[in-house]
């Protein structure tokens, strides 16, 4: 910048600093020589002023009140008063000079400042932060235990469930990776099982039960069984040492688990042919709820299927036989009506809060008193109904008339052909 004052200052006909037009006046400079010697002292001494100012901004007026002290020594040869005078003029020049350079400094300090909290926040709200339940003693899941080191809540399904210690043990993304492939076969299987009890022939069943461990094999359910672990045995040695980086999916993870690790998402296989992956939303946000929602269904998969070949090695029946989750009925609903009327009235408390118990909820209790008078009013109904059915069945026998009509019209039919 003093450079350019300089430049500009001599296409406008006039020193720097002095401010004499040498265009006007062409003897002006020669007899002001001795004057330009203090101002080329001026000069340099804003120059190291300036550099003092980049070097040292809280210390840049006194460091160019110095320089000043030293830059006089070049005008010896002039008056006492005019020494004082110029280095007034000098001081009061370098050192406004020295202020406007620090706050420059000083601003283009905060604006890196501010530009590098907001990276650091818009870096934060595309990525997943660490420690979600890291200021928790005890688990979530078994509250009576202390939460596992590595078990914090940033990752997907993590709720501190760990009692072996085997987080702490192993590679925990290799223990996600072993997680994730056993529940996504726990799923299929706890579909294909009692699917196979239903509608697969006799010869590929063990006395209605499906081929098993514990239920044994026929030679036929046997190498269908070996070539289907065959098949699965094949794509895990295919896809053991899989590469993420560069695929949609892996770049997506590696974002989102920035300020995690850099191993991305375990089970990413970057497979999502009806793009259920961004149902919710294509952010974060939404894809750590899907891969919560999927490990959460998995888990429940792996209980299941085990629960599946228990049961059936124990009494010796299908799974499938006398289940009120295979044939017709009412009892199921009748189970999913209760429990989602309970849910509408009551809750647990936390689980990692001390005494756990059952509580109304927001407006339970209301809910409740509302049930109860609707249950006693269609009761007060039904009554009064059967009562008009009643009387009204006894008068003119509409029960037996009914119970009968089938077996009258069943005659009628069969009266129309002579043969029977």
């Amino acid at each position: 910048p003093t450079r350019a004052h300089v430049c500009i200052g001599m296409e406008e006909g006039k020193f720097p600093l002095t401010g004499h037009n040498f265009k006007t006046d062409p003897s002006e400079p020669f007899r002001q020589k001795k004057k330009m010697k203090i101002s080329a002292a001026a000069f340099l001494a804003l120059l190291v002023s300036k550099s003092a100012a980049f070097t040292a901004p809280s210390l840049s007026v006194q460091y160019g009140a110095s320089a000043l002290s030293a830059a006089t020594l070049d005008v010896a040869e002039e008056s006492a008063a005019k020494v004082a005078a110029t280095s007034d003029v000098k001081e009061q020049m370098v050192s406004g000079e020295a202020v406007i350079m620090k706050g420059g400094v000083e601003e283009g300090m905060n604006t890196d400042l501010e530009w590098q909290v907001k990276a650091a926040a818009e870096k934060k709200d595309d990525s997943i932060t660490p420690g979600r339940y890291a200021d928790m003693e005890n688990s979530i899941a078994l509250p009576f235990l202390p939460r596992p080191a590595t078990l914090d809540g940033t990752h997907a399904g993590d709720f501190g469930f760990d009692p072996l210690g085997f987080s702490e043990k192993f590679d925990l993304y290799t223990m996600q990776e072993a997680e994730i492939r056993h529940a996504r076969l726990a799923m299929l299987a706890v579909i294909g099982w009692p699917l196979s009890e239903l509608i697969a022939p006799d010869w590929m069943l063990q006395h209605g039960c499906a081929p098993s461990v514990l239920n044994g094999f026929n030679p036929v359910s046997f190498l269908a069984t070996a070539a289907a672990f065959g098949a699965f045995g094949f794509f895990e040695f295919k896809t053991s040492l899989r590469r993420q980086a560069g695929t949609e999916f892996g770049e997506k993870h590696r974002q989102d688990m920035s300020q995690v690790w850099d191993l991305g998402v375990a089970g990413d296989y970057n497979w999502d042919p009806a793009n259920l992956y961004s149902v919710f939303g294509d952010d974060y946000k939404s894809r750590k709820g899907l891969r919560e929602v999927e490990i959460s269904h998995g888990r429940s998969a792996m209980l299941g299927i085990t629960a599946f070949a228990l049961w059936e090695k124990l009494t010796g029946h299908p799974i499938v036989e006398n289940s009120m989750f295979f044939h017709p009925n009412l009892l199921l609903p009748a189970l999913f009506i209760g429990y989602v009327a309970w849910n509408e009235i009551y809750e647990i408390t936390p689980l990692n809060e001390y005494p756990i118990q059952i509580q109304y909820k927001n407006e339970g209790e209301m809910k409740l008193e509302r049930l109860k008078d609707a249950v006693k009013s269609a009761a007060k109904k039904s009554e009064s109904q059967t009562a008009f059915l009643k009387e009204k069945d006894e008068e003119y026998g509409i029960t037996t008339k009914l119970f009968a009509a089938p077996g009258k019209a069943i005659e009628a039919a069969k009266s129309t052909y002579k043969y029977w």
